[in-house]
């Protein structure tokens, strides 16, 4: 919890009891845990609302990544086929 082990859990309760009594603890325990469970709820309503609109960034990523791919190949073919019909050509002055 919090990176804390047992001892220290205790130590902090041991404070926490020393000052504020035994009347008053269970009460300042409830606050706290009424604080965390809205920080919880908050979490859970921003993930809600922020995984929709990475998920769509996450697909207009791939879609450009898959444009780009395609553009880098097209490229790629049409060098070989400039290469290819530059080759064609030399070995037509040779012959010829």
């Amino acid at each position: 919890m919090f990176g804390l082990g047992a001892m220290e859990i205790l130590i902090i309760l041991v404070i926490a009891f020393l000052l504020f009594g035994p009347k008053e603890l269970p009460e300042i325990g409830k606050q706290v845990g009424k604080a965390v469970k809205g920080f919880k709820e908050t979490a859970d309503d921003l993930r809600q609302s922020v995984e929709p609109e990475i998920n769509m960034i996450q697909q207009e990523v791939k879609m450009v990544q898959q444009d780009l791919e395609s553009s880098v190949k097209e490229a790629e073919d049409s060098i070989k086929g400039a290469g290819d019909a530059a080759v064609g050509e030399k070995d037509g002055i040779k012959t010829g």
